[in-house]
């Protein structure tokens, strides 16, 4: 991990949180997405709550693709095996490129944390609209993991040798 002269840039942050039985009172998950990227120097742009139904993600989530304001979004929740578990099935087809090697990278880190039960995690990461997309499972201690280990260095624009900081942050076309 090397640093470059490049300032650190604050990014507009979305968080959603996918479960049927969460709220604002219980979101443990969708509260320390907020806490990390806040304490990272990033700003929460929004933040909901949605059932677990692909219609409802999909409509949430395009909305802030659609937004110019809006860099990255952090999902948590529903990347499981339970039939109710949908998320992947939701982002998949509003992604413009896949980030293979996010899913791979975090269930590798997540193997030394938990062991083989990394293999039930669908946790993945796209680009769309120059927005970049993270599914995250839904405990907290996962999405810390993939927060302190893998995204953060990604929202810096003085991490090399490379972060997306300057794509987010120029124009769309």
């Amino acid at each position: 991990m090397s640093k470059s002269s490049s300032p650190f840039r604050p990014l507009n942050i979305c968080v959603l949180t996918v479960s049927d039985t969460r709220t604002p009172e219980n979101d443990t998950s969708g509260d320390a997405l907020v806490s990390l990227l806040s304490d990272a120097g990033h700003t929460l742009k929004d933040r909901a709550i949605v059932k677990d139904d692909v219609y409802q993600m999909r409509a949430i989530v395009s909305q802030w693709i659609a937004n110019e304001e809006a860099h990255v979004i952090l999902m948590t929740g529903g990347t499981g095996f339970y039939s109710r578990d949908s998320t992947p099935e939701a982002i998949m087809p509003l992604l413009d490129k896949e980030i293979d090697g996010f899913g791979e990278l975090f269930r590798h880190i997540s193997y030394h944390e938990i062991g083989t039960s990394t293999i039930q995690s669908r946790a993945l990461a796209g680009l769309a609209n120059k927005t970049l997309v993270f599914c995250l499972p839904g405990s907290t201690g996962a999405c810390k993991t993939a927060w302190n280990n893998v995204i953060k260095e990604q929202l810096d624009a003085s991490h090399r040798p490379c972060n997306f900081v300057e794509m987010l942050l120029s124009p769309r076309m």
